[in-house]
């Protein structure tokens, strides 16, 4: 992932990788780092356990009330528009402190005439964390630290959750920065860094702590977590609420810190060359050198401490009274003192602390190296005047005579006390001896208490991540519980709705007496209804049989192919067959059966009874042909009567004509496929009885029109008048005319259709008499409009007759 944690507290680190082999399951180290060499998404897991990222607005309330009251305003007095307040927040997670210190801000910037800029640089290594924070969207259960009015002035409610308003939003700028590995930040007013670096080892704490030294302006501050200090670097910082975590930055040290130089483009001579020239000294500089010499050569060793004893500032010649101590380095002048000093150290410093005044002890025996003994004056000076506003000491170190050897140090004090005093002497030195040694062990033992409690913070920590994992994990069973609740009511609503629906089934297989069965894709019967059993010898228990095994009483043949025929192109098929005894008929119907996915599983067969109907049509077809029959009986006579009564008028042979159109029409009504004609056939068999069917003057076009018996004598009739004028005074009989017949069929609203017809003659050469009136006339004007409810336009053009007729199709049978 790019980040070194081997710098984190090793006990926190391995409680981290623990738990997530105990989510994997996972037993020993080995297994674990083969599983992150193995899986990249593992990896990203751990990277996101290691940052505990816990945090809320307003955490530790009454610290950011000290930092509102005692910081805050500090950092805006005296700053008009056109200067920035800079605050750094690392390790900011997902952005809860940062918005918290932002909004304290914009609080403390209104009423103020010329408000500063602020700007908070907020950083993380977590870019999730980071992505979080910058929507700055946050449900209502992160808010329990917002009261009431905050959350009115600096959040705006967005459905379930809530989004701080953009003029705090505008305040903070989010960007990856690891405080370890990146440069710091500089010129900064305010670092708050909180609970941080309790997951830090010492050796990171010492190089992030001078890193925010570093960062600082003078006078800047540090505001960290209830559980951290800044304990190793007294002398970088001076504690404005110990309680509260709240330091601020000494501007007259700085610490020693590693970062990277920018001169490797220069060369040694240039670097020389940088180095200034000395400058000839004057009579006031001569003077500072000839104070530094006498100060330097004739003054005691001294140091400068706080009232906390750290030392601020070193004399020269103090290493004969203070040692460096072991172990880490510190600036603590009592851990720093020789041996036999320590314990008059302490007392005379606290008594100038307490008391105000300079407190002075002589005789004070201290033990150096070759096992020489000096004897001093010891001097605790309190300063008049305070440093950055706090309290300064001097400490004097005065010899008094010579360094002496341990045995004339003791015939010494021998000559001056007796064995008594030099009892009291040796019990003395025992107890100091004793006292230093309990000295150190407590210190010992309040580093250790120190870490101890850094590591239960960050236990503490560790803990309060999982509770809060555990939280969410409840809200969401909650919710899972709440879902499968609904989910239950739905299946129980459509088990209900199912049950329903296989009653209504099981009751109308019961009540239906259409006879049906249900067959999967090997022909098993899966249902069937209760009329199945007059098809085939079919039981209850033979569900789960194929159908073929079952004798059935009808002649079924081809029965599998027609099955196979409906699975290979999804489509119903249909048949008529007939019982084995020749009596009873039925209309076989397949159709595919789907299932859920509308996918073809099977076949549905039913056998619908149509015995009835058969004998019916038997009898219809019967009645019709003895009707035809008759029918054209009717017409000869009628003929042949005429024939005898009109003999010799002229109007015979159009008499004659008609009945003949109109006994052709029967024989085509006789032939018909149930009741109804197409148009195509009457025109074709009027032409054909006028013989010019096959002329190339004629042309046909049109699809199928079926036309109903009721309607058809009319339409005929009204084709065989236009043909024969035709023929007597038009296209047909001019050599050079040309006859078009077109008709189609013209929807114009839904479920309404009109039959358009036109009879169109051209190339006549003579223009066609329109004065004449006569039967065909009457039929096409009147007659049709009468009986069909039709349109039509009977034209004589110069050049031929054109016949233009509409039929509402609703009307035709």
């Amino acid at each position: 992932m790019g980040h070194d944690f081997s710098g984190y507290k090793i006990k926190t680190f391995l409680r981290r990788v623990q738990r997530r082999m105990q989510v994997l399951e996972i037993e020993t180290p080995d297994a674990y780092v083969a599983r992150l060499t193995a899986d990249p998404e593992e990896v990203a897991a751990l990277f996101r356990d290691l940052l505990i990222n816990v945090t809320s607005f307003f955490r530790d309330a009454p610290a950011f009330e000290t930092l509102a009251d005692t910081v805050l305003p500090k950092l805006l007095d005296g700053r008009g528009a056109e200067d920035t307040v800079r605050v750094w927040v690392p390790g900011c997670a997902t952005g809860e402190e940062v918005y918290s210190i932002a909004m304290l801000l914009r609080e403390q910037m209104e009423g103020r005439t010329a408000a500063p800029q602020v700007q908070i640089f907020a950083t993380d290594i977590d870019d999730g964390a980071l992505g979080v924070a910058r929507a700055a969207r946050y449900p209502l259960p992160l808010l329990e630290g917002v009261s009431e009015e905050r959350r009115r002035r600096f959040f705006v409610e967005d459905g379930s959750s809530y989004v701080l308003s953009k003029e705090v939003r505008d305040m903070c700028i989010f960007s990856p920065h690891s405080v370890i590995r990146d440069p710091p930040f500089s010129r900064i007013d305010l670092v708050s860094c909180r609970n941080l670096l309790i997951y830090f080892g010492s050796e990171i704490q010492n190089q992030v702590i001078p890193t925010f030294h570093y960062a600082l302006r003078p006078d800047g501050y540090l505001f960290l977590g209830t559980s951290e200090n800044v304990s190793q670097f007294d002398e970088l910082f001076t504690p404005v609420d110990k309680k509260h975590r709240i330091f601020r930055r000494r501007a007259d040290v700085a610490p020693q810190l590693r970062l990277p130089l920018t001169i490797s483009a220069l060369r040694i001579g240039q670097i020389a060359s940088l180095t200034p020239t000395r400058p000839s000294l004057g009579s006031a500089g001569l003077r500072h050198v000839v104070d530094n010499h006498m100060l330097e050569r004739f003054t005691p060793p001294h140091v400068l401490v706080t009232r906390e004893g750290d030392v601020v500032y070193y004399s020269g010649r103090t290493g004969k009274y203070l040692e460096p101590a072991p172990g880490v380095p510190t600036r603590q002048l009592f851990a720093l003192a020789r041996k036999g000093l320590s314990l008059d150290l302490r007392s005379v410093f606290r008594e100038a602390v307490e008391s105000g005044r300079t407190v002075t002890r002589a005789g004070v025996v201290v033990e150096g190296e070759g096992g020489r003994v000096q004897i001093i004056s010891l001097t605790v000076e309190p300063l008049s005047e305070q440093v950055h506003g706090e309290h300064m000491y001097i400490v004097v170190f005065e010899d008094q005579g010579p360094g002496l050897a341990r045995e004339e140090a003791l015939a010494r004090a021998q000559s001056m006390h007796d064995g008594t005093a030099v009892q009291f002497e040796k019990e003395l030195r025992d107890t100091r001896e004793r006292l230093q040694s309990m000295i150190e062990e407590y210190e010992t033992a309040l580093e250790e208490l120190k870490s101890s409690n850094e590591e239960l913070v960050s236990v503490n920590e560790e803990l309060q991540s999982s509770n809060e994992e555990l939280e969410a994990s409840k809200e969401e069973l909650v919710s899972l519980n709440e879902e499968l609740h609904t989910v239950n009511l739905e299946l129980n609503g459509k088990i209900d709705a199912l049950d329903r629906s296989n009653s209504d089934l099981q009751n109308l297989f019961e009540s239906t007496s259409v006879a049906t069965v249900f067959l999967d894709r090997n022909l098993v019967i899966r249902s069937f209804t209760p009329a199945m059993g007059g098809i085939f010898h079919i039981r209850p228990i033979d569900r789960g049989r194929p159908i073929t095994e079952l004798v059935s009483h009808l002649d079924l043949p081809g029965l599998e192919l027609d099955i196979e025929a409906v699975f290979t192109t999804n489509q119903p098929r249909e048949r008529q067959v007939s019982g084995k005894d020749g009596l009873s008929h039925f209309l076989v119907r397949l159709a595919p059966y789907r299932n859920g996915d509308r996918q073809t599983d099977g076949v549905v067969i039913a056998f619908v009874e149509i015995t009835g109907m058969v004998h019916a049509e038997e009898r219809q077809e019967v009645l019709i042909a003895e009707l035809q029959h008759r029918t054209r009986n009717l017409l000869a006579v009628i003929q042949s009567i005429a024939q005898q009564t009109l003999a010799g008028d002229s109007s015979l042979d159009t008499f004659t004509s008609r009945l003949a159109a109109l006994g052709r029409l029967q024989g085509l009504i006789g032939d018909a496929n149930g009741n109804l004609i197409d148009l195509r056939e009457i025109v074709r068999l009027e032409l054909d009885a006028l013989g010019v069917a096959d002329s190339e003057r004629i042309e046909l076009r049109g699809p199928v029109v079926p036309l109903g018996f009721r309607n058809v004598q009319t339409i005929a009739l009204v084709l065989h008048e236009l043909a024969t004028n035709a023929v007597k005074y038009g296209a047909l009989k001019d050599k050079e005319a040309r006859l078009a017949v077109r008709w189609r069929v013209e929807t114009e609203l839904p479920g309404a259709a009109s039959l358009v017809f036109d009879w169109i003659e051209s190339g006549l050469r003579v223009a066609p008499d329109s004065t004449r009136t006569g039967f065909g006339r009457q039929l096409i004007e009147k007659a049709l409009q009468f009986t069909l409810g039709a349109k039509t336009a009977l034209l004589f053009n110069a050049d031929g007759v054109s016949c233009h007729i509409e039929i509402p199709m609703p009307a035709v049978h």
